[in-house]
């Protein structure tokens, strides 16, 4: 019976790095974790060797990448009859050495796919969850990174090239081949992962003003550190999967452990001190012990709001929703 009473998070990409750890530090608070992932296995496994009891979480497959997936993943999640307190958008995919763009099964550029469009729909669905939850201040956490934003020392490293969503181009013509990129330009593989986290900030910044003073969820986003060592770089080369976090802990201190990460999404889920809705944390580009978080201003372009509105807009198209189908869910749910 204990269960029923704990909060229960959503954690996508909850199989390895800064996601598995974000899991094992909401189970210590005592929050229940729903691992989504792609590999039921593989979750099972590191849940088991990170030290997680096994009360202590739900394993769920979730393939971001299909959009099938995302909507079977929020059945799945009803029928266990489990409260939703807080939703984590972590998983990504970064694939810098592809020269021609791989495709989802829907057909869009796979790392767009992933980090912003399975997520924008599985945010979509599941605000009628976190509606319903019964904790004081439910909320809804979406990852994001500093080489997504140009005002931040790490974002300001102009290779491949700076995010840029142009005029949303790409959306608009509906995103399939021979489009790979979100402004309707070249494919270039490094931008199309950092465009993808820009939308994920847009998308948090769309979702608190759309739904905030509705609802009462509380949405933000966060920068932990520079997890130099994390699943996110296997499909790097090999000898940067080597220097990098050398050159991150001797040369610039911004080196962050996954496990340090993990506990800081956990902070921004559930410490009271996390409260503000619209906000983006970071603890900064060089790291000292004991450093605390502060709000990390965003991009100019991230700051965009008539940009956000049209995100949103061909989002919900491409996702195949209607750009205001959360709204009533809300406002009845709220009645």
């Amino acid at each position: 019976m204990e269960q029923n009473h704990k909060s229960t998070v959503v954690i996508t990409g909850a199989s390895s790095g800064v996601g598995l750890y974000a899991a094992k530090a909401l189970a210590k608070k005592g929050w229940h974790v729903v691992m989504a992932c792609r590999n039921l296995e593989k979750t099972q496994r590191v849940a088991n060797e990170v030290g997680m009891s096994s009360d202590s979480y739900t394993i769920m497959h979730l393939d971001l990448a299909s959009l099938n997936s995302v909507r079977q993943f929020v059945n799945t999640f009803r029928e266990s009859g489990k409260s939703l307190d807080a939703l984590v958008c972590n998983a990504a995919v970064y694939l810098p050495l592809s020269k021609e763009p791989m495709r989802s099964e829907d057909g869009y550029e796979l790392s767009v796919a992933t980090n912003h469009l399975g997520h924008f729909l599985l945010c979509n669905l599941m605000l009628e969850d976190l509606q319903k939850s019964s904790a004081s201040q439910a909320r809804l956490v979406i990852l994001g990174t500093v080489t997504a934003n140009p005002k931040e020392l790490g974002g300001k490293i102009p290779i491949p090239a700076p995010p840029d969503l142009g005029d949303l181009k790409g959306f608009e013509e509906g995103f399939k081949a021979p489009i790979s990129m979100i402004n309707g330009k070249k494919f270039k593989s490094g931008k199309a992962y950092k465009d993808s986290k820009l939308c994920n900030v847009l998308t948090m910044r769309e979702l608190h003003r759309r739904y905030h003073d509705s609802t009462g969820i509380v949405f933000s986003s966060l920068y932990p550190g520079c997890v130099a060592e994390t699943a996110l770089f296997r499909n790097h080369y090999s000898l940067f999967q080597k220097i990098f976090p050398l050159f991150q802990k001797n040369i610039t201190g911004g080196y962050v452990s996954e496990e340090l990460a993990g506990e800081r999404v956990a902070a921004v889920v559930a410490d009271p001190e996390y409260n503000k809705s619209g906000s983006y944390y970071s603890w900064g580009n060089r790291q000292k012990e004991g450093r605390k978080s502060f709000e990390q201003e965003v991009s100019n372009e991230a700051l965009d709001d008539d940009k956000a509105q049209r995100l949103w807009e061909l989002s919900a198209k491409l996702v195949g929703i209607a750009p205001e189908q959360a709204a009533p869910t809300a406002v009845a749910g709220a009645v």
